[in-house]
């Protein structure tokens, strides 16, 4: 098999950086990913899957639909080398599909039927973290050479790092809510702290007291028995009778 053009590999890397700093869309991004691994493995197609917060494989995106029906067939017979690929946490290949219904019985016949005969995974990580797995599937029974594994492998390591600040970004972005939540709430009860001393006549430490333990005692929110004394104060008469 011909070496991957140098050009075309560094082409192939700032195409996806630039894609790591644009509006980033996950979904646009991995089959942009396995559309490039699969031309720099010199294979018919790729597929990927992430794991869920569970830690089960999930179909996410594909170059070509062959690959999409490989991949849900994966998860649905609980085997292949996408599946074998996340759990041990390490490229996982087979050279000659046809001869690997010993391994994967499900998956090789219908990869076969599908025209393909080799099939390379490579698995997402960072560090010890296993994310996913990218497959490309070859039409040729052939062992992928060095060159071209180092490559979709820097690849797959890139995508990683892309997946992993999407869910930094998601996950930020809901502690922030969680925050603005909090500090919203916060306001609210000050206010209802404010509110209640003045109907009672009683410092804002002891109004705040009685919300806190009204709230307990009737499993409810903090904010809302504040929310309840600021708009309806005659709804909660055990904490604004004078």
């Amino acid at each position: 098999m011909s070496t991957i053009p140098s050009e075309r590999v560094a082409e192939t890397f700032v195409e996806v950086a630039d894609t790591l700093v644009d509006d980033f869309d996950l979904v646009d991004f991995l089959t942009m990913v396995t559309e490039r691994a699969a031309e720099l493995a010199g294979a018919s197609a790729a597929g990927l899957m992430l794991g869920d917060e569970r830690g089960q494989l999930r179909f996410m995106a594909a170059s070509h639909e062959s690959a999409r029906l490989l991949e849900l067939l994966q998860l649905e017979g609980g085997q292949g080398p996408c599946l074998e690929c996340f759990r041990l946490g390490r490229p996982v290949s087979h050279d000659d599909l046809a001869s690997a219904a010993d391994v994967w019985p499900l998956f090789s016949a219908e990869a076969v039927r599908l025209g393909f005969h080799s099939v390379q995974a490579f698995p997402l990580r960072h560090h010890v973290t296993v994310v996913g797995a990218l497959n490309t599937f070859g039409p040729e029974a052939h062992r992928l050479d060095p060159e071209r594994i180092r490559v979709v492998q820097a690849l797959a390591d890139l995508a990683t790092i892309g997946i992993l600040q999407e869910r930094a970004i998601r996950h930020g972005e809901l502690l922030a809510e969680q925050l603005q939540h909090a500090l919203n709430s916060r306001v609210t009860i000050e206010q209802a702290k404010g509110a209640l001393a003045h109907i009672r006549s009683i410092d804002t430490d002891a109004a705040f007291n009685l919300m806190r333990n009204h709230a307990r005692q009737n499993h409810k929110r903090l904010v809302d028995v504040a929310l309840a004394v600021l708009e309806e104060p005659t709804g909660i008469p055990e904490l604004t009778k004078r």
